[in-house]
This record gives structure tokens, sequence and C-alpha cells, in this order.
């Protein structure tokens, strides 16, 4: 029996780094698994859309599919971009069996890549003392997506026995540079900021300028193409599968009941 096929989906940018993480670790997902089919794909910005992954693949004779979407957040995109298209596909292909995974989400896992991200950055500013974190992502008007980085940011902070504030480059605050401002104001000199995305891009470059500005002593590199990005991804694909098979089985048949 073949393996569903595995699109990945991203959201895209019109920075071309972003486009060049997600092919990469596209590349990376292929070594690891070798018997996938494996295609990346755009909410936005950048192609390929999904549609056209997924028309390709159907008229391949592709007959299942996971959608993963690469994605932090369980938010907007999520909950009405990613559902989108598994139903449109849905209707335009009846006999294709297609299922979208969960979102990546702020797993612990990841803290291990943000971690040397960080110690790489610290090492290259000489910085050899720290007295406060700062977590930065890119927000959302979704409550539960926020509440879902400060777990995260206490985990990180945890770690290294250091408080640490949750911030967001965009529709909750505070900003990275607000964050960065407030330790400061608490006598806190030495304030670096864990850079909480999957790839290069606007935002990403936002809550490093503004941060510095600020007064952060380093700010780390985004997450990028990782072994443990690419086997989250690949435990995601896992329980999707699964997922599918459930979807694929045929209905249990009534049981006549014989009456006296």
């Amino acid at each position: 029996m073949t393996a569903p096929a595995l699109v990945i989906l991203a959201h895209g940018s019109r920075d071309p780094r972003s486009a060049a993480t997600v092919h990469s670790l596209v590349k990376c997902l292929r070594e690891l698994r070798d018997d996938l089919r494996i295609e990346a794909s755009f909410l936005d910005h950048c192609p390929p859309a999904p549609y056209q992954v997924i028309d390709k693949l159907a008229a391949e004779g592709v007959e299942e599919i996971v959608i993963q979407p690469l994605l932090l957040s369980g938010a907007f995109h999520a909950k009405v971009d990613v559902p989108a298209v598994v139903d449109e596909s849905r209707a335009r292909f009846p006999d294709l069996r297609i299922i979208s995974a969960d979102v990546l989400g702020y797993d612990d896992s990841l803290l291990d890549v943000l971690d040397r991200r960080m110690r790489a950055e610290l090492k290259d500013g000489r910085v050899r003392e720290l007295d406060a974190l700062v977590l930065a992502c890119a927000g959302s008007s979704d409550p539960q997506a926020n509440a879902a980085v400060s777990r995260l940011a206490r985990l990180w902070g945890q770690r290294h026995k250091l408080p640490v504030t949750a911030a967001f480059t965009t529709a909750a605050s505070p900003s990275p540079a607000e964050a960065v401002l407030q330790w400061r104001l608490e006598g806190r000199r030495h304030v670096a900021v864990g850079a909480f995305f999957l790839a290069p891009g606007i935002l990403p470059d936002r809550a490093e300028s503004t941060a510095r500005k600020a007064g952060a002593v380093a700010v780390s590199r985004p997450l990028g193409v990782s072994l443990e990005v690419a086997r989250l991804v690949l435990l995601r694909y896992g329980v999707a599968g699964l997922d599918l098979l459930t979807l694929a089985a045929p209905a249990p048949r009534p049981q006549l009941v014989r009456t006296a």
C-alpha cells in the first residue's frame, strides 16, 4: 500500500529567504523519508499554490494526501485557510482522500533548536552574561494562540533559570522592543531575544531591528531547517495518516436482527 503524499503548506512571504527555507526543509524531509512523495506549497505570495500541487498529484493518480500546515500558530490560517484548501480539494476530486495534519505548534522540542540558535548568536556577539529573555513570535488576534506562546516562554525561562517575557510582532502586545525596554527599566541590562519564527522574513527582521534598538544584547536567528523541525513534521504526518485510514474505512454494515 502506497503511503499518502505529503504536501507542505507554508504561509508564504515576499521575502525569498522564506521560500528557500521551506524548499530546504522539503529536501531534508525527502532525505529522511525517501519512500514518500513530498511537495511544497504556499498559501500566499509565492508559487506553487496548494491547488496547483494537489491538481498535479491527482492527475498522476495519487489517491491519498496529507497536508501539513507549516505553521506554529493554530490561529486564523489554521482555522480558516487550511480547512478551505481541504474542502475545495475534496469537492473537486471526490475520489481523492485528503486530510490536514495539525500545525507544528509551539512544541517543546523546538526549544532545543531555539537554544542552538541563541548559543550561536551569543558566541558571535561575545555575550557572556544574560539576566532576562524575550521570546519573540508573530502574534495573533486569537488569545489561545498567544497563551500557547506564553506557556512556551515560561518553559524556556525555566530551562535557563531566567525571567522571560513572551512578545509579539503583530496583533498583540508587548512587542519585542517593548519587552526589552521593560526589562531594562527593571534594571536588567543583558536581555536576549529568541526569534521563534520558522524562517527568515519581514516579521523576524522587524523583531530583530526593533529589539536591538531597544537594547537587546543578542537576537537569535529564526529556527530554520533542523532535524527537530523535520521530525515534528513527520510526527504530525504520521498521526494524520492514521486519521486518513479511519476516514477511508467503510462504514460498518448494519446487523440484521432476527425476530421470532
